[in-house]
């Protein structure tokens, strides 16, 4: 399965990027707790349990810019959960699919993982009420039937 990931934040940078997730327009940006380790960015033509596109991390070493939009496989889902001051209490499903880029491999193993989790848990430190709860890395198929079970009807 292919995808097509709209890139919004840069790797090994501190800042965040908003766009419109429907119509791509940017919106703005705000600087974050820490540095993302990989590119990040939705996968076009999805809503996720928290109504925006699915999340999406393309674990590569290239420079993907923010604004561009790649095609990717699928190859891992991390499974978490958020709430934030603004509804406090109410958790939502907020899963981040694990990629690559078409033709690149990566092994989803204890550092990279370990790499993620302190990221996601720590990202936004800087907003008193965000929580984010991290469940389980899951494999491709896990990821597939995540983003097919998220697909807007054409």
């Amino acid at each position: 399965m292919q995808i097509q990931v709209f890139i919004e934040n840069e790797a090994h940078s501190s800042r965040k990027n908003i766009f419109n997730e429907k119509t791509l327009e940017y919106l703005e940006s705000i600087t974050v707790t820490g540095e993302y380790p990989f590119p990040y960015g939705f996968i076009l033509h999805t809503t996720g349990g928290d109504g925006d596109n699915v999340d999406c991390f393309v674990l590569t070493d290239k420079p993907l810019k923010s604004g561009q939009l790649v095609e990717c496989e699928p190859i891992g889902l991390l499974e978490q959960t958020e709430t934030s001051w603004e509804r406090p209490g109410e958790e939502e499903e907020d899963h981040t699919v694990l990629a690559t880029l078409v033709g690149e491999t990566a092994c989803i193993d204890e550092a990279l993982k370990s790499a993620l989790r302190d990221f996601i848990l720590h990202i936004f430190d800087h907003l008193p009420g965000k929580k984010i709860t991290l469940g389980q890395f899951l494999g491709k198929e896990a990821a597939i039937r995540y983003i097919q079970d998220c697909g807007d009807e054409p």
